[in-house]
C-alpha cells in the first residue's frame, strides 16, 4: 500500500473553481481500480492551502491514474489556480512495534 500527499497552494480569487475541479475529479478518481481513498483537505488557517491525500493499493494503480482524462481535465484548471509549484510526495506506511 501506498499514499500519496499533495500540498497545494491556491490563489484566493479560484479558490471555488479549484474546489469545483476537484470534486468532480475526485468523483472520478474514486472509481479507478487500486484505489483505496481519495481525499481532498483545506487548512484550518489558511483557506488557499489544499492538501490530497490518497491511498493506493500500489505504485502500479498510479500509472492509469496519470493518465485518466479526469486527471488531464482536473489539471488544466489547477494549474491556473496555484500559487506556488505543488509539493507531492509518495509514501509507504511504516510497520513500527509500539510494545
Amino acid at each position: 500500500m501506498i499514499y500519496v500527499v499533495a500540498t497545494l497552494s491556491v490563489k484566493p480569487e479560484t479558490r471555488a473553481e479549484f474546489i469545483a475541479a476537484a470534486t468532480a475529479c475526485i468523483r472520478e478518481t474514486r472509481k479507478e481500480p487500486g484505489n483505496i481513498a481519495y481525499d481532498l483537505h483545506e487548512s484550518v488557517t489558511d483557506h488557499t492551502k489544499m492538501v490530497f491525500v490518497e491511498q493506493w493499493e500500489n505504485t502500479e494503480a498510479l500509472v492509469p491514474h496519470r493518465a485518466a482524462e479526469h486527471m488531464k481535465t482536473f489539471g488544466r484548471v489547477a494549474v491556473k489556480c496555484f500559487s506556488a509549484p505543488p509539493k507531492i510526495e509518495v509514501i509507504t506506511p511504516e510497520k513500527v512495534d509500539i510494545r
